[in-house]
């Protein structure tokens, strides 16, 4: 409920503590498309976007931090592009985290901070994705891990001190910070206040124009709103499944290895016998003497059992190799060489002290080699398939390596070749509904990690059905084409037009009501029919429980009384003219609860200020110079605008 006075996570200063105890060595390790920084040279503007201090941040830094903060975005929403990250004001988040945690570095130096080598390699050998099966540091599991990422250790090692250094000046900054308890229990009390007031609507729709605007007016509103417009990347993907079924030219299993089969599983074949045993696991061996005596003395094993609080089990039907491997060979051999309805034990095993009845024997006949030929045959048939399928799928791996295509392995197999509509990142289909079929599920994000034209194979039920597949089409992200999109261009333009011409008659309504009139007096003076005013009465803690909570809400309970302010909600299309008449407010008990969570709150909050005015004051104390030039170098590398 306090987010309703201050949501800081979204605010600059949570970016940068968040990204001061992370660093980019914690994102880069996080993420598996880390930037190859040896295709840089020839940026414009040179090698560096920004010196702060005396560091400097590369171009290669800052492509590679907006390539992880992309993919950290995807995890959220899969269909999200480059452009769009770009779009939406990601590149520049990252560039302003970036300088901010260098200066932040850079004036713990100034301050005598140091990082060194020892504290940085106490960093490394904690870190857990770097331990060995003993639990201890493994240096060569560290090396593989940067090999893996294109990271050089002494950029490791760079990044690590940058984010100690950060780590050092930040966090006592903010510890211990407390609000005072008299500011924190205003604002506790605010949590269950009620407030009455009056409330006009502006819906957009009242002032939207209702011509067709020109086609300048539709070509500078698409100019200045093309972020909005740009379509995620699309694939298609062809595909073709097989089986067994594309091995079936195999050589014919032969007498002489039926019989070497038979020969080697012979104990397969031999004469057994089967038994059923109602056994009773005791803790110790007077334990099931005890229960051995007084089944012998007339009473059930089952009763004995139950008489100690305990229950026998069944095992029904075991050979005696199974049962050996369950209980032990001892109670086996004990079990097997008893007669039946024999009483055995007790007998050490792999639970306890066994006590058992043999309630059933079975025999089993001997086999024959002219009885299992069949048998056999169809084993070995099926231990060929499976193996003639395995040397396929590795041949085909292999193959499309070397560059065969889809169509000629297709052709091999004898399997046709199907396509999806183009696919999204998340497997629906674009523009309609759907999804890519079941047997794509699981390879169409790695499809979308693919070349065009350049096939895989996968399993879809181990060791007996693959797929191979590729990727034929790549429509990359773009801002979609005004002549194809101009129809819904057009609705959003009145909308935009209508909620613009809503907050003027807003204002004029505020103005009317600060002048002296009543809300409702102002609302009927517009030449629009607007709705009449509605009254309000709410309470806090009500409207949050049930989730209400809007831009017009949020707005009367940070009003103060006698007031009249506007707002706009614009995911409803509407404006708002909110009055606030009373508030009541509720006192609060000294040990309220409320009390105690919004004071930790609130402290919480004092010190992620404090956090934010050192950061401030950091980048001030440091001199940062930027090169736009080689910024937006980055920037068109990105988006694809330098091709």
């Amino acid at each position: 409920m306090f987010q309703i006075f201050r949501n800081f996570f979204k605010s600059k200063v949570g970016i940068v503590v968040t990204l001061a105890f992370l660093g980019l060595i914690a994102v880069a390790f996080a993420s598996s498309d880390v930037a190859n920084t040896g295709m840089f040279g020839g940026v414009a503007g040179g090698d560096r976007v920004a010196v702060v201090g005396d560091r400097t941040i590369s171009t290669a830094d800052l492509q590679q931090n907006a390539n992880n903060a992309l993919q950290q975005s995807r995890e959220e929403n899969p269909t999200l592009s480059m452009e769009g990250f770009v779009a939406q004001g990601g590149f520049d988040d990252v560039l302003s985290q970036m300088l901010s945690r260098a200066a932040i570095a850079e004036f713990a130096e100034m301050i005598g901070f140091r990082a060194g080598k020892r504290l940085v390699d106490s960093e490394i050998q904690n870190a857990p994705g770097f331990q060995g099966i003993d639990g201890t540091f493994n240096v060569e599991a560290f090396r593989n891990s940067l090999r893996q990422r294109n990271l050089t250790e002494s950029t490791v090692r760079e990044d690590l001190a940058l984010s100690l250094l950060a780590r050092q000046s930040v966090v006592p900054i903010s510890f211990g910070a407390r609000m005072p308890d008299s500011m924190a229990r205003t604002y506790a009390q605010l949590l269950n206040d009620t407030r009455t007031g009056t409330a006009a609507v502006f819906p957009a729709s009242a002032f939207a124009p209702q011509g067709d605007p020109t086609d300048e007016q539709i070509q500078a509103y698409y100019n200045e709103n093309r972020a909005r417009y740009i379509r995620p990347e699309r694939r298609v993907i062809r595909y073709a499944a097989f089986s067994e079924d594309a091995v079936s030219d195999l050589p014919p299993v032969t007498a002489a290895q039926i019989a070497a089969r038979y020969e080697a599983d012979s104990v397969l074949y031999r004469a057994t016998e089967r038994r059923t045993f109602t056994q009773l696991v005791v803790p110790t061996q007077a334990a099931g003497q005890a229960v051995v005596d007084e089944v012998r003395g007339g009473v059930t094993l089952e009763a004995s059992a139950r008489s100690k609080g305990l229950a026998t089990t069944q095992v029904s039907e075991v050979e005696r190799p199974d049962y050996a491997s369950t209980a032990s060979q001892a109670v086996a051999g004990a079990g097997f060489d008893a007669a039946e309805g024999g009483l055995v034990g007790p007998v050490r095993g792999s639970l306890g002290w066994y006590v058992f009845r043999v309630d059933d024997v079975t025999p089993v006949a001997a086999r024959s080699l002219e009885q299992v030929r069949d048998e056999i045959r169809e084993t070995l048939i099926a231990e060929r398939r499976r193996e003639a399928l395995n040397e396929l799928t590795e041949r085909l791996e292999t193959e499309f390596g070397r560059g065969r295509t889809l169509e000629e392995a297709a052709a091999e197999l004898g399997a046709e070749i199907q396509s999806t509509p183009p696919l999204l990142a998340n497997g629906q289909v674009y523009g309609q509904d759907g999804q890519a079929p079941p047997a794509l599920s699981r390879v169409v994000s790695f499809a979308f990690e693919m070349s065009a034209n350049s096939p895989e194979i996968t399993e879809l039920v181990p060791g007996e059905a693959y797929l191979i597949f590729d990727v034929s089409e790549i429509t990359p992200s773009a801002t979609a084409p005004l002549a194809e999109i101009r129809d819904g261009i057009v609705q959003q333009w009145r909308r935009d037009q209508g909620m613009a011409a809503a907050g003027r008659a807003a204002g004029r309504v505020l103005e009317r009501v600060e002048g002296g009139a009543s809300l409702a007096e102002a609302v009927a003076a517009e030449e629009v029919e607007l709705p009449s005013p509605q009254n309000l009465r709410i309470n806090r803690r009500e409207l949050a429980q049930q989730g209400q909570i809007t831009r017009a809400t949020i707005l009367f309970f940070s009003m103060a009384e006698g007031t009249v302010e506007r707002v706009a909600v614009p995911e409803a299309s509407q404006w708002y003219v909110v009055s606030l008449e009373d508030i009541e407010t509720a006192e609060l008990d000294e040990d309220s609860q409320d009390f105690v969570n919004t004071a930790a709150q609130l402290s919480e909050a004092l010190g992620q200020e404090y956090v934010e005015q050192f950061v401030t004051a950091a980048e001030a104390a440091v001199e940062i110079e930027r090169n736009e030039a080689g910024i937006e170098a980055v920037r068109a590398l990105l988006t694809g605008g330098s091709n």
